[in-house]
């Protein structure tokens, strides 16, 4: 898997995080070599339930308001 940030090579790791509202305490992922940008099962899911904003659509840029 290739990192979303830095686009270096991402490898398997697990994790330990505290108990959920599942009972899970360990979960896998992906974390990169270079930048250490972690992505998972629960991240994927926010990123497909909020995706990026379409191109255009940005705030504009106000310039000289005092």
């Amino acid at each position: 898997m290739q990192c979303h940030r830095c686009k270096s090579e991402m490898v398997v790791e697990e994790f330990i995080d505290l108990y959920d509202d599942t009972g899970h305490f360990n979960f896998r992922g992906w974390r990169c070599f270079i930048c250490g940008n972690v992505y998972d099962p629960v991240i994927s899911a926010n990123r497909r339930l909020h995706p990026e904003p379409i191109g255009g659509k940005k705030r504009k840029l106000v310039v000289g308001v005092n």
